[in-house]
């Protein structure tokens, strides 16, 4: 779903020129489901291989990383593990959700209504077991470390950048801000431009870097108030947040209390979710367990891996594996140029 915090942060346009040589922390999960969403036929519909396998998020993983390894960027890959019990109460909605756009894709499928069919059919990505470790494999071909998180990626990514293992957390969504991560970079993609999902349409977009000190300094709240205002306009665990509040009032509101307690009764919180306490978010979020346990090492590409998975075993185009790889090369040499701790 992700944090509407569009309108009130802060954001500094950037290059990717100036994140070469930054260790950079990405939600993976964010990550593969944006490729899922858009890279999609003209009629709405995932790519697939012969045998009806999707990989449109290995064409976009695969694409993007060794575009973006080529310009010097150090990437670490951050998965999700157990999601916490809360987040599992709103998957049942999600679920609903995704079956009813589907009822609708097939519906409009049957008519031929091709742009009814585009707009469902983004609704309806999921992120299957299989395809997750199809990207892991992909990841680890490409020499890049991953980190598993115990729970939540975007809560691990935080924690990797306050620890000054990574510059940055990369993820369109702005659920890293209230994990306290210091500092996230969105629209991370060199070609300057970003497919509209459910539209077979595109619009210019350019890396933004946002800094948590500025949001909050410029919003004047301290990070437990940011927190308090996000569970106002909806998290992930309590999605839609209370009706009729966006942004804008939920800021003013947060200012004018000095109390959680008094805020949430007067926005009568038990009103909008008679079977979950306020407090129950606010913890889950403020506590969400991170682990020091991971190793980052990057590796040598393994070109033939790669051509395995993807050529043999997912049917991409020869040509368009082969000149990614051969893209690669000099960063292979430099690799084994500077030492493999050396590079960047």
């Amino acid at each position: 779903m992700g944090l509407q915090l569009k309108d009130l942060v802060v954001k500094k346009e950037i290059s990717i020129a100036d994140l070469k040589g930054k260790v950079l922390a990405v939600d993976a999960y964010n990550n593969l489901y944006q490729y899922l969403s858009t890279i999609r036929g003209p009629d709405g519909t995932v790519f697939t291989d012969k045998k009806g396998r999707v990989t449109s998020h290995l064409i976009g993983l695969f694409n993007r990383t060794a575009s973006l390894m080529e310009q010097g960027l150090k990437l670490i890959f951050v998965f999700d593990g157990k999601a916490p019990e809360i987040k599992l109460r709103t998957w049942e909605k999600r679920s609903a959700v995704k079956a009813e756009a589907l009822i609708k894709f097939r519906e409009a499928e049957q008519e031929g209504d091709v742009e009814a069919m585009k707009r469902f059919a983004a609704r309806t990505a999921i992120l299957s077991r299989d395809m997750v470790d199809d990207a892991k494999r992909v990841i680890a071909a490409l020499g890049l470390p991953i980190v598993q998180a115990p729970s939540e990626g975007e809560a691990q990514a935080a924690h990797l950048v306050k620890r000054g293992d990574a510059y940055a957390g990369v993820s369109q969504d702005y659920d890293n801000l209230i994990f306290g991560c210091p500092l996230l970079v969105r629209n991370l993609s060199l070609e300057g431009k970003r497919k509209k999902a459910g539209k077979f349409a595109y619009e210019k977009v350019k890396p933004e870097l946002l800094s948590l000190k500025e949001i909050l300094q410029n919003l004047n709240l301290t990070l437990d108030q940011l927190i308090l205002l996000a569970i106002l306009i909806g998290t992930d665990y309590n999605p839609g947040g209370i009706k009729g509040i966006g942004p804008k009032t939920a800021l003013k509101l947060v200012k004018e209390h000095t109390s959680p307690e008094r805020l949430f009764e007067q926005v009568e919180w038990s009103r909008h979710f008679p079977d979950l306490k306020w407090k129950e978010v606010h913890d889950t979020i403020t506590l969400m367990p991170v682990t020091d346990e991971y190793q980052l090492e990057w590796q040598p590409v393994d070109g033939q891996k790669l051509w395995k998975l993807l050529v043999e075993e997912y049917d991409f185009s020869e040509e368009r594996v082969k000149s990614k790889l051969e893209k690669l090369r000099p960063v292979q040499t430099q690799l084994q140029q500077k030492g493999l701790g050396g590079f960047f």
